[in-house]
């Protein structure tokens, strides 16, 4: 089996060396740049099995660079962890927004950043559950043929959107999804959901879950996920 392809877009040079040795140590072959330029050269040309983009970038910046790279077929496909300072919430709802599938904050620990790649390199590897596939996760079954959802073994009644909300956030354990994203996930006909809503309609599904309703946890600033 090859080693990962992960291609690691940082101006700071000893962050870049502190990531390549880890990943090196980890068994992956990473590839390092410094600028947004040389990060979609670099893609476009090698096609990694992950970037860790760091969003603030001279020039063209992270945002951008994924914004990029999501929108062109090729690397469309790619998965993208960002790097972020804290305090940039907003522009992690927008990367996230744009396709990004994890971010982590700087400063960071080195073995979270492993854990979060070996998880995205994972999901990659796996693929993306069908939507009718029965999902065990935690001390929850669901069966979205049936509509049915069992809370250590005993049925739920769930509405709509909530057996919507549930069902898209446990088929991804440890993925951060933005309200927008939820929208558009559980949207259907006649039964319209706002942004703002998005929190009634999880308030609504963690008492519904009793005893199991930590599984859904917020990410402050930035939306949702289902404990991985």
């Amino acid at each position: 089996m090859s080693k990962p392809h992960i291609l690691v877009v940082d101006d700071e040079e000893d962050i870049l060396e502190l990531v390549e040795y880890k990943l090196a140590k980890d068994g992956c072959r990473p590839e390092c740049v410094t600028t947004g330029e040389d990060a979609l050269r670099v893609a476009r040309a090698k096609i990694p099995d992950l970037v860790i983009l760091d969003l603030m970038l001279p020039g063209v910046d992270g945002l951008e660079v994924c914004k990029i790279l999501k929108s062109d077929p090729k690397t469309s496909h790619v998965p993208i962890i960002m790097l972020t300072a804290k305090g940039e919430e907003a522009d992690v709802v927008v990367g996230l927004e744009l396709g990004a599938d994890d971010y982590v904050t700087k400063p960071f620990s080195p073995r979270v950043l492993s854990a979060r790649v070996k998880a995205v390199l994972r999901r990659g590897a796996t693929g993306t559950p069908e939507d009718d596939t029965t999902i065990h996760v935690h001390d929850i079954v669901i069966n979205p043929k049936r509509h049915e959802a069992l809370v250590r073994g005993k049925p739920v009644e769930l509405t709509y959107t909530e057996f919507r909300l549930l069902h898209y956030l446990a088929r991804r354990p440890g993925w951060v999804f933005t309200r927008h994203q939820i929208i558009d996930a559980v949207r259907g006909a006649g039964y319209p959901v706002t942004d703002r809503s998005v929190d009634v309609q999880v308030a609504g599904l963690r008492k519904k879950l009793g005893p199991c309703s930590g599984y859904v946890e917020t990410v402050r600033g930035v939306g949702y996920r289902f404990k991985e």
